[in-house]
């Protein structure tokens, strides 16, 4: 079968033709139509796992999948063959992910089935940054009308918050690029920040880079408007000096979180912030509880371009995502 691999970490990542793997007792045999994109993937192939859990080479690349089940091992009770599904192809050992045709998985891992009226494309998408965002909102525990900052709103994990805090009830300020500006609206922004433009307080920038991601505009326009501060913030890609920037904004009390270990933990409980570093624990009834979210409506899947299996090494890390990317096997 043909999947995305890399022979080492650090490796290159390559399209190779690999042994197709049978579902051994309790396992069960997906036949993959698409799979997500996400930052951990590039973590992954760089060597993020190393030393951390058991890993086989060539390490087939890729967490989040849907398909349908094309066979099942001794004792699976739970799944049968032809039910589509979605969930996480990530145990151990690592290396049997979801950037190929077929993968296995045990029954009793991240996987659920596909409720009618969502396609595996929308599915694919889900796992990881959908269900972020939910651990996210939920362990925050957002209030009807509170403010929500929301830096790196355009991303996967960033698209689906938005909408989740707004459903929460939360007055959501987002951060993105101009353009975006309609882009993170129609998810439930309120306000939008754009992070390229000379903050308020500085008339005398004409010209700013638009490239370069200026944190004092972000700190300084939120405080513009919002003398009083904040009560959440969500910072999904900033670096240790621009979250302890955004976190300034957060009143004494609230809530501030990182999911790129940006925080510091010690300097927010002097300020009696709950948070810190963030990683998602959400698993099959999280997942489920999204799909059903997305079944009703009131999510939806942002999915910015699906391209080919060969494609992937292009789109790996490719940055500035505006929803999620999806591979279509």
């Amino acid at each position: 079968m043909r999947a995305i691999v890399v022979q080492k970490f650090g490796a290159t990542p390559e399209l190779a033709d690999v042994p197709v793997p049978t579902a051994g007792p309790g396992e069960v045999q997906v036949a993959l139509d698409a799979a997500g994109v996400n930052p951990f993937d590039l973590k992954m192939a760089d060597g993020l796992l190393e030393g951390k859990m058991p890993t086989d080479f060539p390490m087939i690349l890729g967490v989040d999948g849907a398909g349908a089940v094309s066979a099942v091992g001794a004792g699976v009770t739970k799944f049968a063959v032809g039910d589509k599904v979605v969930g996480k192809f990530l145990t151990a050992p690592a290396g049997h992910g979801s950037w190929a045709q077929y993968a296995t998985v045990p029954e009793d891992a991240t996987l659920v089935p596909i409720p009618d009226g969502v396609t595996t494309v929308a599915a694919a998408a889900l796992p990881t940054a959908g269900v972020t965002a939910q651990d996210l909102v939920d362990a925050a525990h957002i209030q009807p009308d509170q403010k929500v900052l929301i830096v790196g709103a355009t991303g996967g994990v960033g698209s689906f918050l938005v909408q989740l805090a707004n459903i929460a009830g939360a007055h959501v300020i987002a951060t993105a690029r101009g353009d975006a500006a309609d882009q993170v609206a129609r998810l439930g922004a309120a306000e939008t920040i754009d992070y390229t433009r000379a903050r308020p307080a500085d008339p005398h920038v004409v010209d700013p880079d638009p490239v370069g991601y200026r944190d004092s505009n972000v700190t300084d326009a939120v405080r513009f408007t919002h003398p009083d501060g904040i009560d959440v913030l969500f910072d999904l890609v900033s670096g240790p000096a621009d979250f302890a920037s955004h976190a300034t904004l957060v009143r004494r009390g609230g809530h501030a979180y990182s999911i790129t270990w940006g925080a510091d933990e010690n300097a927010l409980r002097e300020r009696e912030i709950t948070g810190g570093n963030f990683e998602s624990k959400g698993r099959s009834a999280e997942l489920a509880r999204l799909l059903t979210r997305v079944t009703a409506g009131d999510v939806v899947v942002p999915v910015q371009m699906t391209v080919p299996l060969d494609a992937a090494p292009a789109v790996l890390g490719a940055g500035s995502a505006r929803g999620k990317t999806v591979l279509a096997i």
